[in-house]
């Protein structure tokens, strides 16, 4: 990072934290913490954890979907008058199914730097796991919950790249059931929970199978669900 004396422009930092497994935080990322001058994070409680198992010093500031529309602004100004600002969420990328997109679209329409850096994001190992097609794929995050959700299951039903979504352990077995509705049972798919972290799970399987799996325990962690694309031909009369 280059230091303030040297640039004395400001940037926003785009930081992506581990999704579980505390050493998935890279070098780069680190430094960016301890130097940047203020860290904005999307629960400073759950931050401060992060930040105390690496002996970071450094200011913590609130940004979360409730005050994100009325704090990008203002935290842009503070980047337009030379602060370099980073900004964190509780496990991922900023931005991706998280706080992020608003303050990097503010920051774009004042003309202030944005650097987003590489780094942990909970669907791209959970695709890779699932061993289905990951050459095409359609990110979804977390579908709607009551406006709109059958609309948009009708129209991934033929969705013929292979689906990401994201799930609340707590809805887990609901949602998978409206995809055997919707996508049909035999459709292949994977459940991936709790990544990184000592319980990892990777269960594969049809829909159907799934569904029975996760029907007969209690499922806790982050859910990352990823479904087998429409095949055409496999509907072909």
């Amino acid at each position: 990072m280059t230091s303030r004396k040297n640039n004395p422009e400001g940037k926003l930092y785009i930081v992506p934290t581990p999704i579980g497994n505390l050493e998935d935080i890279t070098l780069r990322a680190l430094k960016i913490l301890q130097e940047a001058d203020i860290v904005f994070a999307e629960d400073t409680r759950t931050s401060l954890k992060l930040f105390n198992h690496f002996e970071i010093k450094n200011r913590l500031l609130s940004h979360h979907k409730f005050n994100e529309h009325k704090n990008s602004e203002l935290v842009a100004n503070r980047i337009s008058n030379g602060e370099i600002i980073a900004l964190i969420s509780d496990a991922g990328t900023p931005g991706i199914s998280d706080p992020g997109f608003l303050l990097v679209r503010t920051c774009l329409e004042m003309g202030v730097e944005v650097e987003t850096l590489p780094g942990a994001t909970a669907f791209v190992p959970a695709l890779v796991n699932s061993g289905l097609p990951c050459d095409k794929f359609c990110f979804e995050g977390f579908l709607p919950q009551k406006k709109g959700r059958q609309k948009r299951l009708k129209e991934m039903a033929v969705e013929q790249r292979t689906m990401i979504f994201y799930e609340s352990p707590y809805r887990l077995v609901k949602c998978l059931e409206q995809f055997i509705e919707y996508f049909g049972a035999d459709r292949k798919a994977s459940v991936s929970r709790e990544l990184t972290k000592l319980h990892e799970e990777n269960a594969r399987g049809t829909l159907a199978e799934l569904f029975e799996h996760f029907s007969k325990k209690e499922v806790k962690g982050e859910i990352v669900i990823v479904v087998e694309g429409f095949n055409p031909k496999s509907h072909t009369e």
